[in-house]
């Protein structure tokens, strides 16, 4: 006789065994630290180089683009240095003052003269110095420090020397004249003769600087190129004018711009060779006056701070057309190279 045992549990179900709950594993736990690992490690790829610029970009907005932009809206009111809080909007009346005005031409006019006189001379004078410091001498890093240090000496130290120098009674250079039989030049007064006095300033200052960065890019231009030039028979000329020319041709370029910018902003020298109140006016006539002396004159002497910030901006507009020229100049030799 067969007998039938009920199913356990309701309606022959079989009830999940009880006991104690089950543990998670040590995988289960390290979940959320993972996750948050790899949280750490998508903010550390994608933030962290954000972050580690972000000082610069807020320096830069600080202290460049807001002075930049408020200089531009300067520009276009009437405002007097000591009321700053008070404008009075003129629109493009500042330009076209400036445009009218015969001081800004002048001063432009001296900016380029001064700036051509000082920056191709100093150019070519770093080339040569840089190509001698290249070859193997003596003491070559006692001449590298020296032609650093005009560098490293102050504008006001070095315009002092210089003015004490180009004196016309008991200077230096009219005494070396006077022994070729030159009678004295009046350096600060005559227009051609103070530009160039300055001029030799901005020389002497900066020639050691672009001769070291020539000198850098020369070392870096591989020996056998010289060696394969030198065995085709070039001469010594012909290498430096065919090997390391076309080799710093881009420091050659970077040293122009840097020179352009700094005779478009040339203020130092030609203030202190004035020696007086008429190195704002850039002397008696405006012979060496200069856009930067033009831009004190109009802020701290007329206290015009708008036509102060309109010769900024056209400061500033005047580099952009230069760079824009100098780039179309680029594009048009290499198209016929």
């Amino acid at each position: 006789m067969a007998t039938s045992t009920p199913a356990p549990g309701v309606g022959g179900r079989q009830s999940a065994p009880t006991g104690p709950a089950k543990e998670p594993s040590g995988r289960d736990r390290a979940n959320p630290r993972q996750a948050w690992r790899t949280l750490l490690h998508r903010f550390d790829i994608k933030a962290a180089p954000y972050a580690f610029v972000a000082p610069f970009f807020v320096v830069f907005a600080a202290f460049s683009f807001y002075p930049l932009l408020y200089t531009a809206w300067i520009s276009l009111h009437d405002v007097e240095l000591a009321t700053m809080d008070v404008m009075q909007w003129e629109g493009f009346g500042n330009y076209t003052e400036l445009w009218r005005d015969e001081r800004f031409w002048n001063a432009l006019t001296n900016t380029f003269t001064i700036g051509v006189i000082s920056t191709v001379p100093q150019l070519l004078m770093a080339l040569g110095l840089a190509h001698l410091l290249n070859y193997r001498l003596r003491g070559s890093g006692f001449f590298r420090v020296a032609a650093l240090t005009p560098y490293a000496t102050s504008i006001g130290a070095a315009a002092l020397v210089f003015t004490m120098l180009f004196e016309r009674d008991f200077g230096m250079i009219n005494w070396f004249l006077g022994l070729f039989g030159v009678d004295d030049v009046d350096w600060e007064n005559a227009k051609w003769p103070a530009q160039f006095a300055i001029s030799s300033i901005v020389i002497w200052r900066w020639t050691g600087y672009n001769a070291l960065l020539y000198l850098a890019a020369m070392q870096a231009i591989p020996r056998e190129r010289y060696e394969a030039a030198a065995i085709d028979g070039a001469s010594r000329w012909q290498q430096f004018t065919k090997v390391t020319i076309p080799g710093i041709r881009s420091t050659v370029v970077f040293t122009i711009v840097l020179s352009t910018i700094g005779a478009t902003q040339l203020f130092g020298e030609p203030l202190i060779f004035g020696q007086g109140p008429n190195g704002v006016s850039g002397g008696a006539d405006n012979q060496y006056q200069t856009l930067g002396l033009l831009l004190y004159e109009e802020g701290w002497k007329n206290y015009e701070m708008g036509r102060a910030a309109t010769v900024a901006w056209a400061m500033f507009l005047l580099l952009i057309l230069v760079f824009a020229l100098q780039r179309v100049v680029k594009r048009l030799t290499s198209r016929t190279s």
